[in-house]
């Protein structure tokens, strides 16, 4: 996927600033900033909750700026929320089996799908259990087991590790790898350092929507300009 000089602008608001960036197949790519730093907005941009101000997004051969989300998610472009919101109402396997449905119109076979992404995201125990009175960690997982239902080629997750104790970190961290194995390629945006220096083979820095640096993940997170952007001058 590249993103090639995306403008994001609200009113008066530059939320995204004229950023470039690559990922290259079946790596997995840390997004990391500052609260406001444009994080989120970059992944609304790529499966078009926004459409872009200016600049263009492809993947592979294929323009998507200009496509619909249910569009993007068909080529394979699958995502998770920072805030989780289940289908409360539902259980956990439906929840799942609303994105297998993308990929066919079979209830047996979206039954088949989610069955096979619960047991991965080790969710199995809970399939029939209501998502609405899921633990925060189970969520995630659940927001997981959803996205891959749909079969993607890249998956974008957003903060899967927030909210988690560090056992849960290390379990959510297991699967992101996993996942990898599978050959997808992801995009993380996370706060947790852990997770971004433990998985990410690339990582790129942003601040008020803008390019900070790229590179590994330790020579990112001990840049200098980082470090302002997280703590600030002085402390810096």
């Amino acid at each position: 996927m590249e993103a090639r000089r995306i403008v994001k602008r609200f009113g008066g608001l530059v939320a995204v600033d004229d950023l470039s960036f690559a990922v290259r197949e079946g790596e997995i790519f840390g997004l990391i900033g500052p609260n406001g730093s444009g994080k989120t907005t970059v992944f609304n941009l790529i499966n078009r909750f926004f459409p872009p101000t200016s600049g263009t997004i492809h993947f592979g051969d294929r323009r998507i700026d200009v496509l619909s989300p249910h569009q993007i998610c068909a080529l394979g472009i699958a995502r998770t929320f920072q805030v989780v919101k289940p289908l409360r109402r539902m259980t956990v396997l439906e929840n799942v089996m609303t994105g297998a449905f993308l990929r066919t119109g079979s209830v047996r076979r979206a039954r088949q799908k989610a069955l096979e992404v619960l047991d991965f995201c080790k969710l199995m125990h809970r399939k029939d259990f209501p998502a609405g009175k899921l633990t925060i960690a189970d969520r995630k997982r659940l927001e997981i087991a959803r996205a891959l239902a749909t079969e993607p080629r890249l998956l974008l997750l957003d903060e899967t590790a927030a909210g988690l104790n560090p056992r849960e970190t290390e379990e959510a961290m297991d699967i992101i790898r996993q996942i990898r194995e599978l050959g997808v390629t992801i995009i993380v945006v996370e706060h947790v350092m852990k997770v971004i220096t433990g998985i990410c083979d690339r990582v790129m820095a942003i601040n008020f929507g803008r390019e900070i640096t790229t590179g590994p993940p330790a020579a990112v997170v001990n840049h200098p300009e980082v470090i302002k952007a997280y703590l600030g001058e002085a402390d810096a």
